[in-house]
C-alpha cells in the first residue's frame, strides 16, 4: 500500500536522523549548513520579539510554558501532567493550551473528554482525560488561551504545552525538559536535535526538569522519577478507573504485544520488561492514527500507551484484550518548591488581556 510504504520510509529517515544527532558524524556535518540557516532564522525571530518589533500578548493570569529545547519525546507531556497536578494540590485552578499536533484543523477548540483525537490531537485529548482540567487547542495559542479563559473564568494559571518557541504568548515561567539524550551533538536542526541553542545559563524565570536518572546537560536542574503505575483495561480506562498493579503480574508468562505510537517507544518497552512482562515490540510512527489495527490478528493481549488509547474507542472491535499502561511521573520536591516560588498568585485583574511591550 503506497500510504503505508511512504510512512515507513519517513520513519526510517527520521530514525536515521535521530541516530546521527547523537554524534557529529558525516551526515550531521553534511546537514550543518542547513542547521546554521535554521539557527539564524530562529535567532532573528527572537530578536524581533526582544526588540519589540514583534509583540507578545500577555494573559491576565500567569503562564507556565513547558517545552523542549531538543526535538522529539523528552518528556514534555508527562511534565505538563505533573505540573498541573502540583498546581491543583496547592490550590490553583490550572488549565492547558496546546497546538494540538496532528489534528486535522487549525481553529480554536475547547477539548471535551469525549472529543475526537482527529479534531483536537491525541496529546491534548490525553491531557484532558488525565488531568481533568480545561484544555484548549489552536494554532494561535493566545487565541486558544483567551477562549479558554472566557469559558472558564475561574482559571488562575495557564500551562502551555510545548510552547517554548511560540513567542507570541508571553510567559511568567519556562520549564525546559531534557531526557537522557541531553543536548545530543549540540547542533541545530537538521544537523542536530536542537530547536534553539542550549542556554549558557538559565534565566531568572527558567527551570530545568530532567526526565533522566541524572542531569544530562551543564544546566542546573531537578530530576523526575518515572515509572509504570500499572495497567487498566481499555473500557475501564475510558471510564476513569485507576491503574492496577496486580494486573501486571497476571500478564507475566503470556504472549503480549506492546504497541506504541510515541516518539521514543523503547523507554516504554523497557518499563514493561522491568515489571517482568515478556513483550513483542510493535513500535509505530509518532501520533499513529490507529485507523487500522496494527497488531497481528492472532494477538490475545495488547498493551498501549495513554496517548494511543485516546484513538481506540472501547466499543470498537479490537481483536484482542487491550490494556492501557499508566505512567507514574513525579518531579522531586525541590522542583515543586522552585516552581511555586516563581509563580505569583493571580490578581483580580480584568481578563480582557493586554499586550506586553
Amino acid at each position: 500500500m503506497p500510504g503505508r510504504a511512504s510512512a515507513t520510509l519517513r520513519d526510517r529517515i527520521a530514525a536515521t536522523l535521530q541516530r546521527s544527532w547523537q554524534q557529529r558524524g558525516a551526515l550531521s556535518t553534511l546537514l550543518l549548513p542547513a542547521g546554521w540557516a535554521f539557527q539564524a532564522a530562529a535567532s532573528v525571530r527572537r530578536r524581533l520579539f526582544a526588540s519589540g518589533m514583534r509583540q507578545s500578548s500577555r494573559l491576565p493570569v500567569p503562564v507556565i510554558v513547558v517545552g523542549n529545547v531538543l526535538v522529539g519525546g523528552a518528556g514534555k507531556t508527562p511534565s505538563v501532567i505533573a505540573i498541573v497536578a502540583l498546581l491543583a494540590h496547592h490550590g490553583f485552578r490550572p488549565a492547558i493550551v496546546s497546538r494540538g499536533y496532528g489534528r486535522h484543523r487549525d481553529d480554536v477548540m475547547l477539548v471535551d473528554a469525549d472529543a475526537s483525537a482527529r479534531d483536537v490531537g491525541d496529546e491534548p485529548l490525553m491531557l484532558r482525560r488525565c488531568t481533568g482540567v480545561p484544555v484548549a487547542v489552536g494554532a494561535d495559542r493566545v487565541a486558544a488561551a483567551r477562549a479558554l479563559l472566557r469559558a472558564h473564568p475561574d482559571v488562575d494559571v495557564v500551562v502551555s504545552d510545548d510552547g517554548l518557541q511560540h513567542l507570541g504568548l508571553a510567559r511568567d515561567v519556562e520549564v525546559l525538559v531534557f531526557d537522557e539524550r541531553g543536548a545530543g551533538n549540540g547542533r541545530p536542526l537538521p544537523a542536530g536535535p536542537l530547536r534553539e541553542p542550549l542556554p549558557e545559563r538559565l534565566g531568572a524565570r527558567q527551570l530545568v526538569l530532567y526526565n533522566a536518572e541524572a542531569a544530562t546537560t551543564p544546566l542546573p536542574g531537578h530530576l523526575a522519577r518515572r515509572g509504570l503505575a500499572g495497567i487498566t483495561p481499555l473500557p475501564a480506562w475510558w471510564a476513569g478507573a485507576a491503574p492496577d498493579t496486580d494486573s501486571l503480574a497476571k500478564l507475566r508468562g503470556r504472549p503480549i504485544v506492546a504497541a506504541a505510537g510515541i516518539a521514543r517507544p523503547q523507554r516504554f518497552f523497557a518499563m514493561l520488561r522491568a515489571h517482568g512482562i515478556e513483550i513483542v515490540e510493535l513500535p509505530l510512527a509518532d501520533h499513529a492514527d490507529f485507523t487500522s489495527l496494527p497488531w497481528p490478528s492472532r494477538s490475545t493481549d495488547v498493551i498501549v500507551t495513554e496517548k494511543d488509547a485516546v484513538k481506540l474507542e472501547p466499543t470498537r472491535p479490537l481483536g484482542a484484550h487491550v490494556w492501557v499502561a499508566r505512567l507514574d511521573f513525579v518531579p522531586e520536591p525541590a522542583f515543586e518548591a522552585a516552581l511555586l516560588a516563581l509563580l505569583p498568585r493571580p490578581s483580580s485583574n480584568d481578563r480582557d488581556g493586554n499586550t506586553a511591550t
